[in-house]
């Protein structure tokens, strides 16, 4: 009779539960979301009581499961179960020295299953029931404290197992089984004695039927039937369809792309980053260069730096310091177009015929204007930059050999006096290039002297830069006047 009454309690459960899921639709996360489970198994019990040796017997047990909907690998459930066996043991304790008790239980706890790819889920449980029971000898009467009615024949008991349920079809599971029944009185075996309640282990085995229960053989809690990237690496977030979730939309999906935030509509590589062509740093969609050379530093655009802002990039300048605004050539340098060493940008006579001597301003020298220095009384002599030496540069150009030749003369008559070839530049330019290039002219003067036999040993070299200007920067002239060498007498006594 309790049997019957606690199937019919397990068909209405059943029934509640059935009708609760076609209102609410819940929607299947993994596998096992939603799933109700209809369990029968049997097994072996083993008593712990006050009897000196415990003996082996059996039980049945049936029960129903709900999961919660999950979608992880793990899934909480709801169960309600029933079980009926016996247990027993030895001793000297009764007439017969042996007792068995039947039970029958009735109860409830969680369960909580976890998912090992599409057919293997361990689980484990705990929960409470009902228990009765009725200690009897070997013989099937009733055992003298169970006959006098010294107790009541029911107590609450407290239920933990664990095992593991191996999928053989889709709605079809065996499983196997571990647990302990803890009393919570001392008379499963009729007597009362020791500190401790008695209780009973159970090992059982059974099978397991499914309702609801769809395949998902990647575990991605999408059903097999509507996934449509099956196979998914095991822990990989996916979408409703079951493929990895890509958030910006570029083809790679989140757990391959190392660029997560990569703008709409932009090309991408297997790593889910933007493409850089020419490989500068700066992606395709943001390169206004595109094909920069290998190496080459790159703006933020993607284009080649051009510090002096002359139009030729760094890496093709070789005049890298031109002044704002001046006009230069493909390398960087700035243009005289009839070659008398004068650039355009300060040439006021910019059709010289080639050879033609010409003053600062790049305009013809007048013969009767041209000076010859006496060497006997030369003891200073300045060079303008930009008429006796390359723009920029160092080397020295043709129209200083008839004034240096005069005062290699002076030199050499002269060979007690030490002079001072001092290089000076404009304003223009960073300190550390102007010293450099005043150096770099007042020893070509020198290597000229040299080479006509002037001792070096009277020869003083200084770079002055921008130190000495003897006319302000402000203005084109006053610019060219400062970019100059000065030989001058130190001192007349020879050294």
């Amino acid at each position: 009779m309790k049997m019957f009454l606690f199937i019919s309690l397990l068909f209405l459960s059943f029934t509640q539960f059935s009708l609760a899921q076609d209102v609410a639709k819940t929607p299947k996360l993994n596998a096992m979301s939603g799933v109700f489970g209809i369990t029968a198994e049997g097994g072996l019990t083993l008593g712990f009581t006050d009897y000196e040796t415990q003996k082996f017997n059996y039980s049945a047990k049936a029960s129903l499961e709900y999961y919660f909907p999950a979608s992880g690998a793990g899934n909480l459930g709801l169960r309600i179960f029933g079980q009926t066996g016996f247990i027993s043991g030895q001793g000297a304790l009764n007439p017969t020295n042996e007792f068995s008790t039947k039970i029958d239980m009735y109860g409830g706890g969680v369960i909580y299953a976890l998912s090992m790819g599409d057919a293997v889920y361990p689980w484990i449980g705990a929960g409470v029931s009902n228990l009765w029971f009725y200690p009897k000898d070997a013989n099937g009467n009733a055992l003298p404290n169970y006959a006098a009615q010294s107790y009541t024949k029911y107590m609450l008991a407290y239920n933990g197992d664990a095992g593991v349920r191996i999928f053989v079809a889709k709605n079809m599971s065996i499983n196997f089984a571990g647990g302990v029944i803890v009393a919570s009185k001392d008379y499963l075996d009729d007597i009362k004695a020791g500190l401790n309640n008695d209780l009973f282990y159970t090992l059982s085995a059974g099978l397991t039927y499914y309702i609801g229960r769809e395949s998902d053989s990647d575990g991605d809690g999408v059903p097999n039937t509507d996934d449509a990237c099956q196979g998914t690496p095991w822990g990989v977030k996916v979408d409703e369809f079951g493929c990895p979730v890509d958030t910006d939309k570029d083809g790679v999906p989140d757990h391959l792309d190392k660029c997560s935030d990569t703008p709409a509509g932009v090309k991408v590589d297997a790593d889910g980053c933007a493409l850089d062509a020419d490989g500068d740093g700066v992606p395709d969609h943001l390169d206004k260069c595109s094909n920069t050379p290998a190496g080459v530093k790159v703006n933020a655009n993607g284009c080649p730096i051009d510090t002096d802002g002359d139009g030729v990039p760094d890496y093709l300048d070789k005049c890298s310091n031109t002044p704002t605004g001046v006009t230069v050539d493909a390398n960087g340098c700035v243009v005289d177009s009839d070659g008398d060493g004068v650039p355009d940008s300060l040439d006021k006579c910019p059709n010289t015929s080639k050879g033609v001597e010409v003053d600062s301003h790049g305009c013809p020298l007048e013969k009767e204007t041209i000076v010859i220095l006496q060497p006997a009384v030369i003891e200073s002599l300045v060079l303008s930059g930009d008429t006796n030496f390359e723009f920029n540069k160092s080397k020295l150009l043709p129209n200083a050999y008839t004034a240096l030749d005069g005062l290699v003369i002076t030199m050499k008559a002269n060979p007690n006096f030490t002079w001072e070839i001092g290089g000076h530049t404009d304003g223009i330019g960073s300190d550390s290039y102007n010293k450099n290039l005043s150096r770099q002219r007042a020893q070509s003067v020198v290597d000229y002297l040299l080479s006509k036999g002037v001792e070096r040993k009277n020869l003083h070299i200084v770079g002055y830069g921008k130190d000495n200007p003897i006319a302000t920067n402000d203005t084109v002239e006053g610019r060219s006047m400062n970019r100059r060498v000065e030989i001058k007498v130190l001192s007349k006594d020879k050294k």
